[in-house]
């Protein structure tokens, strides 16, 4: 390409020169309307964002809130390395120290050093008894920038019951900082800072795409050593080790053996790109100490947790109503799988999402959302994804055979929220497949609304039942379904007569009356249902 400027051709001007400087003149001429069309959109998209540029009816502008940008912009592709005369042998470490040099650089000073005072209570024994009086306390952990409003996530552990936290940035400027809000599901909290100028931002990155052995960069504040960078690889992703004392805790972690140590919580694993990928959360040790096993809450768990605690300071979670069991080899063959794949649904609360939108006890659930399922825990984080009122696409396999639902999950302010609450409680160490009755089998009771099967030996040992009949269905509205009764159980039964097959249970239902129906369910545990006429 030649150079702009005079050159020693344009200087001696020919008649092809001259021709192509008039067709240039007249192109511009020609572009001069275009031009002006374009700057007149221009202006009017810039007055209709000065002016608000949404109205309600009678013509007035209405005030619209500005939602709150989340990560800066996402790096253009890997760190680029610069040409190097070093040896080819010898490129690939090159390159790699490279990376991360340029990726700490970039990320350190989104990390925050927190020190937090608290009040806490410690006891002493007395002459009259143990007491206890209010101490300070201190601590310390990281946090990530995220938002160049000043929002900062970081676990809640960290500042749970703070009276004051300091948080000093990467260039020692420091700022009191508030709580917004904390999340113990997740072991999750956001704070804020009010800075009077920039702040640098970490960029967000996607979670589903974190691979096992891919490299990562652990970035806080261990034992008050500020900005310290730390590599390792993804060990595993979609880790439970039972480190959230909640009832509700959910627990996905990405798992990392670059080391983290007492004060990197709330510190900042991030990919190649410098992108966050994880917050990281805990590790596992005997000795307090990092001992090879780091773990993060992912990066797209941490943004919708974030989200809700800025907007409403709490998280609006949405939730199945379903109590879960693993899957394995055995019950897999029972119910018909080709594999051991998907969560046992060992009770679908009454009342409650997963009951109204389809869902049954003793479904297998496969997937959400497309998403396939094969532990309790990747279920619980897939659900965290959503608020209440979204449907959710739910897969399961029931009679060998997979159905899909649309749920509507429902919100922690439902009725039935406190009952399923309940049932959550009752310990279940392995999955209880109910027998699987061919339909040729099942005999319709047409005017109650229920389909019935007779026991076979092994439906007996299950159950330890010495007689009765399996309730394979039960039709929603029948007078079953009002009473409470679910499918799955035994009817052993009616009144004062037993119930021994089908032909007996039909005599059974034949008494004048309401009727008073003994079952036993799937724990073994007896339940008495009256079934109004």
């Amino acid at each position: 390409m030649e150079p702009s400027g005079n050159t020693s051709q344009s200087e001696t001007p020919n008649p092809t020169s001259a021709q192509t400087a008039i067709n240039q003149r007249s192109g511009s001429t020609n572009l001069k309307p275009i031009a002006l069309i374009i700057v007149g959109l221009l202006i009017g998209i810039l007055l209709t964002l000065w002016f608000g540029g949404v109205f309600s009816d009678d013509g007035f502008p209405v005030e619209v809130t500005r939602a709150v940008e989340l990560g800066s912009d996402a790096g253009s592709g890997y760190v680029r390395i610069p040409e190097s005369e070093v040896p080819s042998q010898y490129l690939d470490v090159m390159s790699m120290n490279e990376v991360f040099k340029a990726v700490s650089s970039r990320v350190t000073p989104t990390v925050v050093y927190i020190e937090v005072e608290s009040t806490v209570t410690r006891s002493f024994l007395s002459p009259f008894g143990r007491e206890g009086n209010l101490q300070p306390s201190q601590s310390l952990g990281s946090g990530v920038i995220i938002s160049s409003d000043g929002y900062i996530v970081t676990n809640n552990h960290v500042v749970d019951n703070a009276s004051r936290i300091r948080v000093i940035l990467n260039d020692k400027r420091e700022f009191e900082a508030r709580v917004v809000g904390s999340d113990p599901t997740t072991d999750l909290a956001v704070i804020k800072v009010d800075p009077k100028q920039d702040i640098p931002v970490i960029a967000l990155g996607d979670a589903d795409k974190v691979e096992v052995g891919e490299w990562v960069l652990a970035v806080g504040n261990p034992f008050r050593l500020t900005s310290t960078v730390t590599a390792g690889i993804v060990s595993a992703i979609g880790r439970q080790v039972n480190v959230i004392e909640d009832q509700l805790g959910i627990e996905s972690f990405i798992q990392t053996d670059a080391a983290i140590n007492p004060g990197n919580s709330g510190g900042a694993v991030v990919n190649l790109r410098g992108e966050l990928v994880g917050i990281a959360t805990a590790i596992a040790t005997e000795t307090g100490s990092y001992e090879g096993y780091g773990f993060a809450v992912p990066v797209d768990l941490m943004e919708r947790v974030v989200r809700d605690l800025i907007r409403f300071g709490e998280v609006k979670r949405g939730y199945l109503g379903v109590s879960i069991v693993a899957m394995n080899a055995q019950a897999a063959r029972e119910v018909g799988l080709d594999g051991v794949r998907g969560v046992y649904l060992s009770n679908v609360q009454r009342g409650l999402a997963g009951f109204e939108g389809g869902l049954r006890t003793g479904d297998v659930l496969l997937s959400i959302n497309g998403r396939s399922m094969t532990e309790p825990n990747e279920l619980q984080s897939a659900i965290a994804l959503f608020s209440p009122g979204d449907a959710v696409p739910v897969e399961v396999w029931r009679d060998s055979r997979s159905l899909t639902f649309n749920v509507t999950l429902k919100g922690r302010e439902d009725p039935g929220y406190a009952s399923w609450l309940s049932t959550m409680n009752r310990p279940q160490d392995q999955v209880f497949v109910e027998p699987q009755v061919p339909e040729d089998l099942i005999t319709e009771v047409e005017e109650w609304g229920i389909g019935v099967a007779n026991l076979d030996a092994r439906s007996r040992r299950r159950f330890q039942v010495a007689h009765g009949v399996y309730l394979a269905d039960v039709q929603q509205g029948s007078p079953f379904a009002n009473a409470g009764v679910e499918r799955g159980v035994i009817i052993t039964g009616i009144n004062d007569l037993p119930v021994y097959n089908v032909d007996t249970l039909n005599d059974a239902l034949r008494q004048q009356g309401n009727l008073l129906v003994r079952t036993v369910r799937r724990d073994g545990t007896t339940a008495f249902y009256e079934i109004v006429r």
